[in-house]
């Protein structure tokens, strides 16, 4: 963008135009343009530029919304410069990298204002902040920066909860303090690493500053309030003096950078030899604790199993002796049941001899009837048969009489 938008609806709510547009579309339109929000003729004749509270290149979309004056803050151009500087450095080297893609990353930046203002409107910044926030389930983390505006201070780091108690008001920056329970102390481990890099480098610019003659003659200043006017040309005794001392200043800083660069190296290979002997010391203590959690894990297992073995042994004996009282019970039962057969038997067989009678009797009685049927039967067909033959007998020798005399004739 080539230039500065402003939000109509900030001094007049009821306008229609839309949420950010150029000033010079806006002044004819909106009613009290200016009054809750800066203008670019604010910042005219001033030492102050627009500084962005985060640079559009770090925007991946919506980066017209970073050229708002609401979203942008009074800043001299040597601290914008080093702010800029510092928060690409913070995101390509250890916020995006420690939060896969940068997908998950969530990033709020602000200022808390000071005192003093720019043409007794515009409030000049105390200090800027960035707070991050990568919501990757359990594996997340958040952090917070700050850089106040003196040449002197560097960016620091600091927890989410400790910089939300710098903001007025208190604010809770992120929901449920992004997961501030379960965050991924190593991944932060990492970006602290850079972030001392970042501090190292911070620190170099600001010595080179200070042993620089221009920044020598300078006093110790904001660096967002308005420099002094500078002076019109140095004596030539001053230029004598910074030529002389030149050398010399730059022999103590190539010293002062050789001591640091092996006091460095020193602390680094201390660190990681101690780092290796902790790594090596915490495993150990890792693996006994483990055997020995696994060892009582298993002691109590079987402890806890005791008493359940017991209980199945117990009903395992207490089956089989019922198991035996019920056979000894059908043993009696059988036997007890022999006796009593015998004497109901012998109870009831006079009964059953009374009961037979009547059908003995019976029995008697038609057998002898049917003797005596059989008896007139045989008589009464005797009778018959011969009856039978006497009768065609007879009739035969009538017969024969009859055609003897018929055949005389």
């Amino acid at each position: 963008e080539q230039r500065w938008l402003v939000e109509p609806q900030i001094d007049d709510p009821n306008s229609n135009l839309e949420e950010a547009i150029n000033e010079a579309e806006a002044i004819t339109s909106v009613n009290s343009l200016g009054s809750k929000q800066a203008l670019n003729t604010d910042y005219l004749d001033s030492d102050y530029q627009r500084g962005q509270l985060y640079p559009f290149s770090l925007s991946s979309d919506l980066q017209v919304a970073t050229f708002t004056l609401t979203n942008s803050a009074p800043m001299t151009q040597s601290f914008q410069e080093r702010w800029y500087v510092n928060l690409h450095s913070l995101m390509d080297r250890a916020l995006t990298p420690q939060c896969g893609s940068g997908e998950d990353l969530y990033i709020l930046t602000g200022t808390v204002p000071s005192d003093y203002r720019v043409k007794d409107k515009v409030a000049v910044p105390e200090f800027v902040w960035l707070a991050a926030c990568c919501a990757v389930p359990g594996g997340g983390w958040a952090m917070g920066f700050v850089k106040h505006t003196r040449d002197s201070d560097i960016i620091e780091d600091v927890m989410v909860k400790d910089l939300q108690k710098l903001l007025p008001f208190n604010p809770q920056l992120f929901q449920n303090n992004c997961g501030e329970t379960e965050q991924d102390t190593e991944k932060m481990k990492k970006i602290l690493e850079v972030v001392n890099q970042v501090q190292d480098e911070e620190r170099m610019v600001q010595s080179q500053k200070t042993s620089s003659p221009p920044s020598s003659t300078r006093s110790k200043r904001s660096a967002l309030l308005p420099p002094e006017a500078s002076e019109g040309s140095s004596s030539f005794l001053g230029k004598l003096m910074g030529f002389i001392a030149t050398p010399f200043i730059k022999l103590f800083q190539l010293i002062y950078y050789l001591v640091v660069a092996i006091l460095k190296n020193i602390v680094y290979l201390l660190w990681c030899v101690t780092k290796q002997v902790i790594n090596g010391i915490e495993s150990c203590l890792y693996r006994l604790g483990s055997a020995t959690i696994s060892y009582f894990v298993a002691i109590g297992e079987e402890l806890v199993s005791i008493p359940w073995k017991v209980l199945k042994v117990v009903a395992k004996v207490i089956r089989a002796i019922l198991r035996i009282l019920c056979c000894l019970l059908k043993a009696v039962c059988r036997v007890l049941s022999i006796p009593v057969r015998v004497l109901v038997d012998v109870a009831t067989f006079p009964v059953y001899t009374m009961g037979a009678i009547p059908i003995v009797c019976k029995d008697i009685a038609l057998g002898l009837g049917g003797t005596v049927s059989l008896l007139f039967d045989t008589a009464f067909g005797t009778l018959g048969g011969l009856f039978q033959v006497v009768f065609s007998v007879c009739k035969r020798i009538g017969y024969k009489v009859t055609f003897d005399n018929s055949g005389e004739l």
